[in-house]
């Protein structure tokens, strides 16, 4: 029995979090404290606290609390803990996206530039984010066909020279792996790829103009017409880049709308004075925001969630309003960056025309989007809801979903698909080659996938990376199957020591998920619940289908059938166009192999004497 008066008095003279649960052992709302007596006690003095407060602490049965060195580790932890449970009076971060960054890898030899989403302290140079995906891998072309930048991935100078790729051959690369260009004379193309990141591209459009000159002086319009395309890239690419300030300085411009409980963050990125785009998320506000606190309310939660997430932390943050915790996020966004940063609420100039500006973006997103925000959220947070309820479960948050598929004896593939708030995180998909065996048994996949990806996972913890897919682990798992595949995936998991609720999908007669398995009971499910679900197993079916499909239309994928003699790609074809399987293959005689047009006896005989074999275990 939790005796509250009693809990109050032991309350410690020290920063910390502390968590309040209902009735139910829901975690309900996190909270920080620089001191943890003061601040807990004070939602159980009798005086009034708004109503929304005094509603909440109407709901709390007891709470918890955790002790930190500091108010800056409280801050931390309390943002993990918000993002773990996801509690119903917190301010919530509804969308979970990743924006992509040019990678130069300049401590290499021969330097690479790359698409990523995410950072590393690396020793690599990052330009971003951007917020057109499609402008980005357009900016990387653009750079390859100008600079003749390496796109391969080999270990240069130390690997042995090979065969140059066809970039060599139509021009696109320096011949790095022949040894046809010195590192230094190729490390000044890369500054100027990084001089044209940062900013410059008058430099660029210079060279061009008297490359293309120069081509046509000397009657060579060919080339010169190529320049003159290059050239008009470079002019599409600078328009797409308003100039704010010639300061040249990194800044987040960061402004919301809020109405009842939706609300609409609008972000503009600021990189090298100009802005390279901009983004909206949308939050659900917690039930304790009081009207008057609501912009500084959210702003202050969307900072610590944004910020955590992201790895990429600007020199200033620009906000529409003061915060109480500016100090104190300040210095925490400070430590993760290495430098200072800056939190400023902008009053006069060009700044607060920008801060007026996003303003009324994030005003005009909240007013068109509403309706819509309202049914994603029933779709998804709310899906999610109602799925905890169903299978007696709390703060459901990430989901994987695992399929495994295989065609007539073609190599098995394994995908890895995952959920998070209800929404499919693609960059978080991964793909499986099955090693350690030829032939279809779902289940053994299934053991080596888990194996894989959870191993992988304990090792990218145990070296503290923090943006790996795989360091984080699911709140429950999902698999096609029934009882056979849930009880090889819990005992995958045992054997790992890793203990995560699993289960299975129970499919109707036309192989349509009609309700959940969950420690060996069906769960039949609310509708948005179940189409949450379908889409899941929908998405991992597509995902490793997709996958097994790729593989095998670029001859990657390895048929029992190239292992026998005589059996080329012709007669592999016509086998597969007489039988519907390998196992029909494997049953059939050498009389009836040889009956095949384009089958010899002798090919018949090996293709009856390799199956024999294989049966055997010889």
């Amino acid at each position: 029995m939790f005796d509250l008066e009693e809990e109050l008095k032991k309350l410690p003279d020290s920063p910390g979090v502390y968590l309040m649960h209902d009735a139910a052992d829901t975690v309900i709302y996190v909270g920080k404290a620089r001191v943890l007596k003061n601040r807990v006690r004070q939602y159980f003095q009798n005086r009034s606290k708004g109503a929304k407060i005094d509603h909440m602490v109407t709901h709390i049965a007891r709470f918890e609390y955790i002790i930190t060195d500091s108010e800056l580790e409280a801050l931390i932890l309390e943002c993990n803990l918000i993002k773990t449970y996801r509690p119903k009076y917190n301010t919530m971060l509804t969308d979970d996206k990743t924006y992509p960054f040019i990678k130069v890898t300049v401590s290499e030899p021969y330097p690479r530039v790359l698409f990523t989403r995410k950072t590393a302290r690396d020793k690599a140079r990052y330009f971003g984010p951007y917020a057109n995906v499609y402008a980005v891998r357009e900016i990387i072309d653009f750079l390859h066909k100008m600079y003749q930048i390496r796109s391969c991935s080999k270990a240069l100078p130390e690997e042995k020279k090979s065969r140059p790729c066809l970039n060599y051959h139509i021009g696109r690369c320096k011949g790095c792996c022949q040894g046809e260009i010195s590192p230094e004379a190729y490390r000044e193309n890369i500054d100027k790829v990084i001089a044209f990141l940062s900013g410059n591209t008058a430099g660029v459009q210079k060279e061009l103009k008297e490359k293309m000159n120069a081509a046509s002086e000397a009657m060579e319009y060919e080339k010169a017409g190529e320049y003159l395309a290059l050239l008009n890239e470079v002019r599409v690419i600078s328009k797409r880049q308003k100039m704010t300030r010639s300061d040249g300085d990194d800044k987040d411009i960061i402004a919301a709308a809020v109405e009842e409980a939706d609300c609409v963050v609008q972000i503009f990125f600021i990189r090298g004075g100009k802005m390279i785009g901009r983004e909206h998320y949308f939050l659900h506000v917690g039930e304790m925001e009081e009207p008057e606190n609501k912009i500084a309310g959210v702003i202050s939660d969307f900072l610590t969630q944004y910020y955590s997430g992201t790895p990429y932390i600007p020199n200033e943050i620009m906000l529409p309003v003061e915060i109480a915790d500016a100090a104190l996020i300040g210095d925490w966004l400070s430590s993760k960056k290495e430098g200072r940063v800056r939190i400023t609420t902008p009053k006069i100039g060009m700044k607060e025309r920008l801060m007026e500006l996003a303003e009324e973006n994030a005003a005009l997103i909240l007013k068109k989007d509403r309706e819509k925000l309202a049914r994603e959220e029933k779709e998804t947070i709310g899906a999610l809801r109602l799925l905890e309820e169903a299978l007696g479960l709390s703060c459901l948050n990430r989901l994987e979903a695992y399929d495994i598929s295989n065609l007539n004896g073609f190599e098995a593939v394994g995908s890895m698909v995952v959920f998070e708030s209800g929404r499919a995180k693609k960059s978080d998909y991964r793909k499986f080659k099955i090693k350690s065996f030829q032939g279809q048994d779902d289940v053994r996949a299934l053991k080596e996938v888990l194996t894989r990806r959870f191993t992988s996972g304990k090792k990218e913890q145990a070296q503290g990376r923090e943006y790996s897919s795989f360091t984080r682990f699911p709140d429950l798992i999902l698999m096609d199957g029934g009882k056979g595949q849930v009880h090889a995936a819990e005992e995958t998991l045992e054997q790992l020591g890793i203990f995560i609720p699993v289960c299975g999908m129970v499919k109707d007669d036309h192989h349509r998920t009609r309700a959940l398995l969950y420690q060996e009971k069906e769960y039949a499910l609310d509708r948005d619940a179940f189409h949450l679900v379908t889409r899941i197993q929908d998405e991992a079916h597509r995902f490793a289908i997709t996958f097994h499909r790729n593989l095998r239309s670029s001859s990657q994928v390895h048929s029992v059938l190239d292992d026998i003699p005589q059996v080329g790609p012709k007669r592999r074809k016509a086998l597969m166009r007489e039988f519907d399987s390998i196992d029909e293959i494997r049953k059939a005689d050498v009389t009836r192999l040889a009956s095949i047009p384009e089958m010899s006896r002798t090919a018949a005989e090996n293709i009856v004497a390799f199956f024999t074999k294989e049966s055997t275990g010889e």
